[in-house]
């Protein structure tokens, strides 16, 4: 799945620097995964990147729910810390704290709505609690 979303800063105030766009590429076969956070200013440059690979644990049919155990992440180091969209900056928090904790930052994708015919899904990413439109390029979901 590739996914989409705009971020807005609440406290930004309605600056654009307040404002990014959020992509996320899904990638799921047989049991492994890999998500891709790109993080994208107003103006179409880079706010850095999150990659994580893991394995699905647990797919969960009736909610369209998959489970998984991520195992490596990388961060890009390019932009500075404090420049990132403040999204990208609890999610950097979230999983470092389970990865330092347990070796393991589980998280879950589910898909809340779907529509085959139009490859076209909408998808929660927990715990970053995202929600965005996707667009399916392999229906076995």
């Amino acid at each position: 799945m590739n996914c989409s979303s705009e971020l807005f800063d609440r406290h930004s105030h309605g600056n654009v620097d307040g404002k990014y766009y959020l992509l996320v590429d899904v990638l799921i076969a047989a049991n492994n995964a890999q998500i891709n956070y790109r993080y994208f200013n107003v103006d179409g440059t880079s706010a850095g990147t999150i990659s994580m690979q893991g394995k699905v644990e647990k797919i969960e049919a009736n909610s369209m729910t998959y489970q998984v155990a991520v195992q490596t992440k990388t961060e890009s180091e390019l932009e500075k810390h404090k420049d990132w969209p403040e999204h990208m900056k609890y999610l950097s928090y979230i999983s470092s704290l389970h990865f330092n904790a347990s070796g393991i930052h589980n998280l879950s994708v589910e898909v809340l709505d779907m529509d085959d015919t139009k490859d076209y899904a909408v998808v929660l990413f927990e715990p970053s609690n995202t929600v965005c439109g996707c667009r399916i390029v392999n229906s076995r979901i």
